[in-house]
């Protein structure tokens, strides 16, 4: 009998949460959320794109001893993700489960970042490359792990409605593509300026990165005065929280299990390793393939504007056709951008348009995917019967992570065995065939991979009734 009760209790507190949590949100609400990816990608942006450019250029460094550095870390990053998902789903605030590790670790990241890009140039190699690992792991390992999965977890945290979830994943990916709009426009435009003219200097990049980091704590804090969590506000007494506390082991199993969080943790592995690689070689590709690093930021925009013009609209096309086959006609757009740039040699005006249908495709993409990840993580609860959010999130993060840093390895080594140099004006043809590889091919053989995952993803026919069930406090097995 006592068990009974306990099992009703859990029920209606459930049928309760859903209920509660089933919310259309303001825009103000949507806008903080999606200003969090804009700080956000004041860090990511800044690591993909030229954390390498900077390590080969300014510090000195081999491609390959560079990527290396990388790829070893992001192995360690991987595993935090998941250790802090873990914790999110055991954390019980006032403010939520996600919410307080962003308040706590927004300021360690920010100072870390500008540390990261401050390798000491009077140092031997051996101790510089000891310093890129410990300051990179500080970075990526601890302080932006702290803060980027708490913040993808609350997507699924704010409300449980579908199209809201949704619509948080398009603000999410049009202000994250405008961060790094912001990083690809004017960084080397800011080193150049404040390194009296030399783009290169690390007086440059360290003031730039100092600027950007002043400004991401203050994006940071406006999204935390007006976002809130919801899901789980039931959570009022310590038999309710004893219930919800699952151990790893059996959070991973669940995960691991459940389907459309394995297809979309493929598809997330293979889009942050092929941004990893393509937006890693951009740098490279405009100065080496087109003849001049200044048409890197026409090249970089033309994707960036396309994607935000393209998520403007990617509600009506979720609203009518759903985010799977919206998702899907993103991934094939993209896949037919990448594909025709490799025919087009250094013909800048065909590079720039086909970065823009490139860029059509990320939008829809893009604006898709988080929400689809909630709604696989939501699945999960309805099959499985408890809610790992934090795990959900964190290891799909993990994947992020792995896909990001074998990426940037890829990339490093390919650059490697192309016997790129950066102390050489001009490349040989072998270097410039790896960059090529790295900025076309491998993000063609990606997209395929993506496509092939989002035809797999049939939860929209499915989702409706499992939001209900859950609603009445069902789960599959009842």
């Amino acid at each position: 009998m006592e068990k009974e009760e306990t099992d009703m209790k859990k029920r209606i507190h459930t049928a309760t949460a859903v209920k509660d949590a089933n919310v259309k949100l303001s825009f103000m609400e949507r806008f903080g959320y999606g200003i969090g990816d804009y700080a956000g990608n004041l860090v990511y942006s800044a690591i993909s794109a030229f954390l390498l450019v900077y390590y080969t250029n300014v510090v000195g460094a081999s491609a390959a001893a560079a990527a290396s550095i990388i790829a070893i870390s992001k192995f360690f990053d991987g595993i935090s993700d998941l250790v802090m998902g873990y914790i999110i789903d055991h954390t019980h605030t006032k403010l939520g489960k996600a919410k307080p590790w962003i308040k706590r670790l927004f300021i360690p990241l920010a100072v870390c970042q500008v540390l990261m890009f401050t390798v000491p140039s009077s140092w031997a190699s051996g101790a510089q490359l000891a310093y890129m690992f410990l300051t990179y792991n500080l970075v990526s390992t601890i302080f932006y792990t702290g803060i980027n999965v708490p913040y993808a977890t609350m997507q699924g945290l704010m409300t449980t409605n579908s199209y809201e979830r949704g619509l948080l994943g398009t603000f999410r990916n049009l202000l994250a593509t405008a961060g790094t709009m912001t990083i690809n426009t004017f960084t080397l435009k800011m080193t150049a300026a404040f390194g009296g003219g030399d783009q290169y200097s690390q007086r440059g990049w360290t003031l730039t990165t100092a600027v950007l980091m002043v400004i991401f704590c203050a994006l940071t804090i406006f999204q935390l005065a007006v976002t809130h969590e919801r899901v789980d506000s039931f959570e009022t007494d310590d038999e309710t929280k004893e219930i919800q506390k699952i151990s790893f082991g059996k959070g991973i199993l669940a995960l691991v299990t459940n389907k459309y969080w394995v297809l979309l943790v493929i598809n997330i592995f293979s889009t942050y390793f092929m941004m990893s690689t393509f937006f890693g070689s951009g740098v490279y590709f405009a100065q080496y393939v087109l003849g001049n690093t200044a048409y890197y930021s026409p090249v970089s925009n033309a994707l960036s504007i396309a994607q935000i013009a393209t998520l403007f609209i990617t509600p009506v096309f979720m609203k009518k056709l759903g985010k799977r086959n919206t998702a899907m006609i993103g991934s094939g757009v993209a896949l037919l951008g990448f594909a025709l740039t490799g025919f087009v040699g250094s013909n800048v005006a065909a590079v720039v348009a086909l970065s823009a249908i490139k860029g059509i495709g990320f939008g829809f993409m893009g604006g898709t995917m988080f929400g689809m990840l909630q709604d696989a993580i939501t699945f999960g609860e309805w099959k499985q019967g408890f809610n790992i959010a934090g795990m959900g999130n964190a290891a799909s993060s993990f994947c992020m992570k792995i896909g990001s840093g074998v990426g940037t390895a890829a990339l490093g080594w390919i650059l490697g065995a192309g016997k790129f140099d950066a102390s050489l004006a001009s490349q040989t043809a072998s270097a410039v065939t790896s960059i090529r590889t790295s900025f076309i091919w491998i993000p063609v053989i990606t997209s395929i991979v993506s496509l092939i995952c989002i035809l797999l993803f049939d939860l929209d026919k499915k989702y409706d009734k499992i939001a209900s069930d859950l609603a009445a406090g069902k789960h599959m097995n009842d």
